[in-house]
């Protein structure tokens, strides 16, 4: 009754004000948490139901058949985590992750990592052993010790057992704290024991707390920013540094780099951020990089970081600013936004702390964009000398491989002609871990941050054809392609038919190398030798994934215009696609786009860290 009287008044808030219910209930705590959550605007529910879970699968359940909640069940945790993470990331929807105590729980956890690393809220509900302490419950931690399963949540996030039904209200409090935090948000693990689920409390209803939602911050007062301004007038060579945090403020990035004349060095996660044929976008930068994203970075005095952690492959571990003498940096957390020597930290909301300091930028007479000149022209030629070598690397006719025993498409030929296609047809593309992701982003001419999904937080293998199942789950979804390496996908193959389950429209991109070539490219570059890096078992994918009622799968071999024809062939079909691509994975270094910056891996490390203690910033 309660659920179809919220179903008729749309909210529970809307119910209560109508009279029709009572703000006072008496329930079970598996009902509180499903009010509280419907009162933070969390419906969607991805589930992998056990012993664990029993009660609150019978409460969705009730709330599925009145039309309030939907459920969508799973096959292996780390691909519904996965699915959980993109549906959030993609379209701005916060759902709820459900598993079983022991095991289950534990995947899941694992694939929470993504959500963690990119910044994206999920609730995430495990089941957990009983309170009263009777004796071992199956799949617990076997160890005499309390709340072991809700001491590794603590340490993955954010995290809360309810061990007293009665701390509801508490628990969704924090939970909207951590999963809609405005600029760091991340998974809420809340861990219900199993004999708590049942239990009866009464729930204020309208005590429950809302979906947080606070105003944009900036530092109080003009000295920071007549500051910044100052540093931005006196240096000609400014590279602004956007990392995944600028992806909801293109807009403001752009505006700013227009106005002072800077170049932008983009992320792996920021591609787009800049249109790709903007004159200022300098692309990507880092230890991968590209030839004139990292050109930028090595030859800029003034760095102006915005929305950035420094991960060690946006800096080239912390020496990629080699000639920077002063730092402004823009970024809402205190660690990230000092980070490095010799800066201006402004704090706060990035929209807001550069309408800030576009106003003081002109209040003080703005910039003398002549200065810049010199500067943006030395960037443009680099910009073409790396658009040429990727038209170059990317129009390359098949060459021999050895291990397939005939001449296929090198990987950024496949992933360009494939990339482009999806641009064509506004798809949004999801990159998987490994060479496919690191190719993918020198290659990738977004145009916006929306365009391109790529997990480079954790760099977790499977994210991406495990993402696309995000589309199955919304109302008004974009085609999704997933572009994954052959290791990639056989990490989670079960999406295939959890796509066919939930009706998933979109097709995945097997690139097979045979091989995990970002290492064995890694290994070559550091040792000369590759070791356990590549396998001898041939997989017919085509008829792998077709054995599997409603997914087709497509032979993309051949030539560029073949793979061309079978994208097309692919995107056609009214289901869910796998086209499978051979893709070179020798020792010719035509096979890559190559590496353009350091990183302090392997043996590379003393001299990365012996640069970077060198250096002042």
């Amino acid at each position: 009754m309660r659920a179809q009287t919220i179903r008729r008044h749309g909210s529970i808030q809307s119910a209560i004000e109508a009279g029709d219910l009572n703000k006072y209930i008496q329930t079970t705590l598996s009902e509180g948490i499903v009010l509280g959550l419907l009162k933070q605007g969390v419906s969607k529910y991805l589930a992998i139901f056990g012993h664990g879970s029993t009660d609150l699968g019978e409460v969705l359940r009730i709330y599925e058949e009145e039309g309030v909640t939907q459920t969508f069940n799973f096959r292996n945790e780390i691909v519904m985590a996965h699915a959980a993470t993109a549906l959030a990331w993609t379209y701005g929807e916060t759902p709820a992750v459900v598993t079983s105590i022991g095991p289950g729980g534990l995947q899941a956890m694992a694939g929470s990592l993504a959500a963690s690393s990119n910044g994206v809220g999920v609730y995430h509900i495990y089941g957990d052993e009983t309170s009263h302490g009777e004796g071992y419950n199956m799949q617990q931690i076997p160890k005499p010790e309390q709340g072991l399963y809700g001491q590794l949540t603590a340490i993955m996030g954010e995290s809360y057992v309810l061990h007293t039904p009665e701390a509801l209200r508490d628990c969704m409090r924090r939970g909207t704290a951590s999963v809609h935090h405005p600029t760091k948000a991340g998974p809420f693990y809340i861990l219900l024991p199993l004999n708590t689920q049942p239990q009866s409390l009464q729930i204020n209803l309208t005590g429950l707390p809302e979906r947080l939602s606070l105003p944009a911050l900036r530092p109080e007062g003009d000295k920071h920013f007549k500051m910044a301004v100052e540093q931005i007038q006196t240096y000609d060579r400014i590279v602004i540094k956007a990392g995944g945090g600028t992806r909801r403020y293109p807009d403001a990035v752009r505006q700013l780099a227009e106005k002072i004349g800077a170049s932008v060095v983009l992320s792996p996660g920021s591609t787009g951020v800049l249109p790709d044929l903007h004159p200022q976008n300098m692309h990507v930068g880092g230890s991968k990089g590209s030839i004139c994203g990292n050109y930028a970075m090595t030859e800029g005095e003034l760095l102006l970081v915005i929305g950035s952690r420094a991960v060690c492959q946006a800096d080239c571990s912390g020496i990629g600013f080699h000639k920077v003498r002063s730092v402004i940096n823009i970024n809402a957390d205190l660690r990230d936004v000092s980070h490095y020597n010799k800066t201006i930290a402004l704090q706060g909301d990035i929209n807001a702390v550069i309408g800030n300091l576009l106003e003081t930028l002109e209040l003080m007479g703005g910039v003398d964009l002549a200065k810049k000149q010199s500067w943006l022209h030395e960037c443009k030629l680099k910009k073409e000398e790396w658009k040429a070598f990727k038209t170059e690397r990317c129009s390359l006719a098949p060459i021999h491989d050895s291990v397939f025993g005939r001449d296929i498409l090198t990987q950024p030929v496949a992933i360009k002609v494939t990339s482009d296609f999806a641009k064509e047809v506004g798809a949004v593309k999801y990159f998987d871990a490994g060479d496919v992701q690191a190719n993918g982003f020198q290659i990738v001419e977004d145009d916006s941050p929306s365009d391109t999904f790529t997990e480079s937080g954790a760099s977790y293998m499977g994210f991406a054809v495990s993402g696309i199942l995000a589309s199955a789950l919304v109302d008004h979804p974009r085609y999704p392609v997933a572009f994954s390496g052959d290791g990639s996908f056989m990490m989670n193959p079960a999406v295939l038919i959890d796509g066919i389950e939930h009706g998933l429209k979109g097709m995945i991109v097997i690139f097979d190398n045979r091989r995990m070539a970002a290492i064995s490219g890694l290994q070559k570059a550091q040792y000369g030798h590759e070791f356990k890096t590549k396998d001898s078992v041939i997989v017919d994918y085509v008829s792998l994934v077709s054995s599997i009622s409603g997914v087709k799968g497509f032979d993309g071999s051949g030539k560029i215009e073949n793979l061309k024809s079978i994208l097309r062939k692919a995107y056609s079909y009214e289901g869910l696609s796998v086209v499978h691509v051979p893709v070179y994975g020798g020792p010719d270094e035509w096979g890559g786009m190559g590496a353009y910056g350091a990183w302090n891996v392997g043996n590379w490390c003393e001299e990365v860290q012996h640069a970077w203690n060198e250096q002042d910033l």
